[in-house]
């Protein structure tokens, strides 16, 4: 106690250089912090977003389904679908299992076009709760609608749509013929992710499938689980000779290992941060070794060891590493707190397989708080062992006459 009540005094007598050294530290913490939190924030934004619009916890696909494959033929589609999901809902641990035909498209208004997904859903599917949650006009499918479509806010606005408008949609049908109908617009809706909205035109499954020539047939088999942790298990459970079973992990590989090459990035920020707080830590202490040259010499001379001399400076880093940390959790904690309510607006900054909103919400989890937290810790007292072993090293004599450094 008396060590840190010396190394207090010590500190006091540049309050100003010691309460910046100190804002440093806090400062680089927050940083920290804010990093840790968007770069969690968006992972999981777009992990989650992916999962809830377009690959579901699991999915099942015929046994000819490959990656970004869209195709129409009925041996590449799933036969009876709803026969399969009665016996998928046999299991507890599936919420939603709905059937969904996908078919690529091209939507035309007047001179213009543009080629979108269509999406034949059935809407009262629980599975559709993001588009029916995301009702800007207008009103949702029904299951007999027969010429109503629905279409993203960014379609609507790069067509300059309105509810009720009519869309021409151009599609090849299961038998390689082009067919073409004329639709009404019977909402428009967004899951404020730019990209998904002004590509994804739904309709119900029913029309989807007289449309294209595929009735009683789906693309996939959409299925929400109680938690993502059990994809894995109940994958399992439906395996089958005659269909895929794909897990989130599996559809959503990109993002998992865009992650991993984010998180190895972020280290090297992380590291950057802390060098500069590091060498304003050094220099602090640096400083009161050259202010304070007489007074170590006496010490030493009085006969104080230099692992003593040395424990004072410790001892005053420790304190500037608290005092820093402590302000970093409340500063950064702050600041997170705010992006996590309001976010940080980003537009229509898509990457290519993965749906990120318009706006990133940081997401600071407790891990990452104490790990931050600890690692600052411990590089502002690394940061000050070289100004430490320099007063630890003084000769006496030469330190008594300000010779010493």
């Amino acid at each position: 106690m008396n060590l840190f009540k010396l190394a207090y005094r010590n500190l006091g007598r540049n309050r100003t250089r010691s309460l910046l050294s100190s804002l440093a530290v806090a400062v680089g913490m927050s940083l920290l912090l804010l990093m840790a939190s968007v770069l969690e924030g968006e992972m999981q934004g777009a992990l989650q977003n992916t999962i809830r619009l377009q690959s579901g916890h699991i999915q099942i696909r015929p046994e000819s389904y490959e990656e970004g494959q869209v195709s129409l033929k009925w041996e590449d589609l799933i036969a009876e679908p709803n026969q399969v999901i009665e016996k998928i809902k046999a299991l507890p641990q599936i919420i939603v299992a709905t059937p969904r035909l996908i078919a690529s498209g091209i939507l035309t208004l007047s001179d213009e076009s543009k080629g979108v997904q269509i999406i034949g859903i059935e809407p009262g599917s629980e599975a559709n709760k993001p588009f029916r949650d995301g009702m800007l006009a207008g009103e949702f499918l029904n299951a007999d609608d027969r010429e109503g479509v629905l279409i993203g806010n960014t379609l609507a606005d790069k067509f300059g749509l309105k509810v009720g408008d009519k869309v021409n949609l151009l599609v090849t049908t299961s038998s390689g013929d082009v067919d073409e109908q004329l639709f009404t617009v019977r909402g428009i809706y967004t899951t404020r992710t730019p990209a998904y909205d002004e590509n994804t035109v739904f309709m119900p499954l029913a029309k989807a499938q007289a449309f294209t020539v595929t009735e009683n047939h789906a693309s996939t088999i959409f299925i929400l689980l109680q938690d993502d942790k059990q994809a894995e298990p109940v994958a399992q459970a439906l395996q089958s000779a005659n269909h895929q079973v794909l897990t989130w992990r599996a559809q959503n590989a990109l993002i998992v290992q865009f992650e991993d090459f984010a998180g190895a990035y972020m280290v090297i920020l992380y590291l950057i941060v802390l060098g500069i707080t590091a060498t304003v830590v050094t220099n602090t202490l640096v400083m009161a070794v050259f202010e304070r040259t007489r007074e170590i010499g006496i010490l030493a001379a009085i006969g104080m060891k230099g692992r003593g001399i040395m424990a004072q400076f410790l001892a005053e880093a420790t304190l500037l590493a608290t005092g820093g940390v402590i302000g970093g959790l409340i500063i950064g904690g702050a600041i997170v707190a705010y992006f996590t309510i309001y976010g940080i607006y980003i537009g229509d900054y898509g990457i290519s397989g993965m749906l990120m909103e318009d706006r990133i919400y940081a997401h600071l989890t407790m891990r990452d708080t104490i790990n931050l937290a600890i690692v600052t810790y411990i590089i502002t007292l690394v940061a000050s062992l070289y100004p430490a072993r320099l007063a630890a090293r003084m000769e006496p004599v030469e330190a008594l006459h300000g010779a010493g450094v």
